[in-house]
């Protein structure tokens, strides 16, 4: 009896754990539509959903697999006897009569052949085929989880901007016909222009539908494409051509507010822009640094040798002057962004990452190719540029050591 599941019923489980992820996917959409973001309880499902749909199909490729090597016609081997007979030197031997004897290095002949050929014990030593593709190392994205979320339904995003106020309130006589000072206020119409970012490989038909797990696995590469594109976009992206406008790009630079006694360090750096941001009444919620200026300031120690940040055995998240640390490769080493992420920016969502496939592209259906393409479309809105304060680490140490 084989101990392999039945294969109806796991096209039976297979069919329902396919119900389990088409059912989260509806509830991410409708929380995504009606909440603007994915609750911990929805993901943590849809991985689960995803997980087991992967694993039964896999396992169903697999005894399909195994059927197909049992009922495959075995190559032609020869059997040791044969490989004697037919030895050049035995046949000579029997010729003579058989007097004397004869030795055949038959251990000599077998090994001797590594290939496909008769007598051959190539296909005996094969390799070990590890059944999981090894991946590469995955960056941990940031910065979209860091701003205000929304979405969009038009190519751009148009917002109203206050760009310069001059204040001249003031008391005034409480004599009639006495004249108010009067204020200005100036306003600017910004748009933000929908980008697409998008990127797309080639594949035979023929891989897709024998290796199943194989389209999972350029989808899920293709989703991190974007995403990792996307991540230095809000940071970075230069707000030319095609690219987003980026939060680091749009950001104050750091002027230091005031100057404290000497040696300067980083950590007094992210403390004096976070006032810079105070001052300017618009309360900072995050730091966003390199990881290998997070690891140079979690490793000061006092005279004592003690480190200043944290405790080495404490699994706490990072955190500094009350604010959560978050470390990118995104960021330049040495560069800095501190502030109001959800008051200051805003991402909009034209559309999500999506993955599709098509035989209708070039000469694809004549070489039984196909296309997988990878696209989203997003616009991102820097609302309050002054919100976030930008600056390199050496600068700004030198700036807040010399009186303004």
């Amino acid at each position: 009896m084989s101990d392999e599941p039945n294969i109806t019923q796991l096209a039976a489980d297979l069919i329902k754990a396919a119900e389990e992820v088409k059912k989260a996917a509806e509830t991410t959409n409708a929380e995504l539509k009606n909440l603007g973001k994915v609750t911990d309880e929805t993901k943590q499902t849809a991985d689960q959903a995803l997980v087991k749909h992967n694993e039964i199909s896999a396992r169903l490729t697999e005894i399909e697999q195994k059927m197909v090597q049992r009922t495959a016609e075995p190559q032609e081997r020869k059997s040791v006897g044969q490989l004697v007979t037919e030895n050049e030197e035995v046949k000579s031997w029997i010729k003579s009569g058989g007097k004397g004897r004869v030795s055949v290095a038959v251990k000599a002949i077998i090994s001797a052949l590594t290939t496909d050929a008769n007598g051959s014990a190539g296909d005996l030593i094969v390799p070990q085929r590890q059944p999981e593709i090894i991946m590469p190392g995955l960056r941990t994205m940031s910065m979209r989880d860091l701003i205000t979320p929304g979405s969009t339904n038009s190519n751009a995003i148009q917002y109203v901007k206050e760009t310069g106020f001059t204040n001249n309130a003031g008391t005034v006589s409480e004599t009639s016909g006495a004249t108010k000072p009067q204020s200005e206020i100036k306003f600017d119409l910004v748009t933000a222009a929908v980008s697409t970012i998008a990127h797309w490989v080639l594949a035979t038909k023929q891989i897709l539908d024998d290796v199943p797990q194989l389209m999972s696995y350029i989808d899920g590469r293709l989703r991190y494409g974007l995403a990792f594109v996307e991540d230095n976009q809000i940071l970075n992206g230069s707000g030319t051509g095609t690219d987003l406008n980026g939060i680091y790009t749009q950001a104050t630079a750091f002027v230091p507010p005031t100057t404290i006694a000497g040696p300067v360090t980083k950590i007094d750096v992210i403390r004096l822009a976070m006032l810079q941001a105070f001052l300017a009444e618009l309360p900072p919620t995050g730091v966003v640094m390199h990881p290998t200026d997070w690891a140079t300031i979690e490793l000061v120690k006092d005279t004592t040798g003690r480190h200043i940040i944290g405790n080495p055995q404490d699994g706490t998240a990072p955190r500094l002057w009350r604010l959560p640390v978050v470390e990118t490769p995104a960021m330049t080493a040495d560069k800095y962004l501190v502030g109001a992420f959800k008051l200051g920016a805003q991402l909009f969502d034209r559309e999500e990452a999506t993955v599709e496939i098509s035989t209708e592209d070039s000469d694809n259906f004549r070489k039984n190719l196909v296309t997988i393409r990878a696209e989203e479309r997003a616009a991102l809105a820097v609302y309050r540029p002054e919100a976030f304060i930008k600056g390199d680490f050496p600068a700004s140490i030198t700036a807040a050591t010399k009186a303004p």
